[in-house]
């Protein structure tokens, strides 16, 4: 992608909202201490939520190739199984529609136990039993239990339950993401690791 006026994502970072109107803000350039290393920094803030982005370019061209952007845009590792993956690519997407992002989350959670053979019970039964088994940590089993995964609230209309904030969809997404690091994407990394 060109470090140009406007950047085009297919989600801001910040908001996720689809196709983000990012207009450039500032740039400037720097080098190393060498003189060398030349790069030009730029920033893109969202008009809709107003979140700033910095990307860098190598100046090699009066359109530099962007090389790197922060806050990074989340993506799925590979290592994550069909079902699970899907579900929790539609979470992080969802985060500005938080009930939705919350049910996302856990329905992601309850795919990747039951990949890992754990389909009896609630999903926090199961993630007991996931710490019982060693597959997660007790600390990660306690982490669930901190997050709002009570995905049942929204299913089923509960009058008494509050709706899910942003926060609560951030956390629940980071959980998942964190459990599918776990579970999925560093035995992988393990694995690939051992191969060479």
């Amino acid at each position: 992608m060109l470090q140009t006026q406007n950047i085009h994502l297919a989600r801001c970072p910040h908001c996720n909202v689809a196709k983000p109107n990012l207009s450039q803000c500032s740039s400037f350039q720097t080098t190393d201490s060498a003189g060398k290393d030349r790069r030009t920094w730029a920033s893109y803030y969202c008009k809709t939520c107003g979140g700033v982005m910095l990307t860098a370019a190598w100046v090699e061209t009066k359109n530099p190739l962007i090389h790197a952007m922060w806050p990074s845009i989340p993506e799925v590792d590979e290592a994550v199984p069909g079902r699970s993956k899907q579900y929790l690519e539609q979470a992080i997407a969802s985060i500005h529609a938080p009930a939705g992002a919350v049910m996302l989350a856990a329905s992601c959670v309850d795919a990747m136990l039951k990949e890992k053979g754990l389909k009896d019970g609630s999903l926090y039964t199961r993630i007991d039993k996931a710490a019982a088994q060693h597959l997660i940590t007790s600390e990660m089993a306690a982490w669930a239990h901190e997050v709002r995964l009570d995905a049942n609230d929204q299913r089923h209309a509960d009058d008494q339950a509050d709706l899910p904030t942003t926060g609560d969809a951030q956390r629940c997404t980071e959980f998942a993401q964190a459990l599918a690091q776990f579970l999925f994407v560093l035995p992988s990394r393990v694995e690939r690791g051992r191969a060479k």
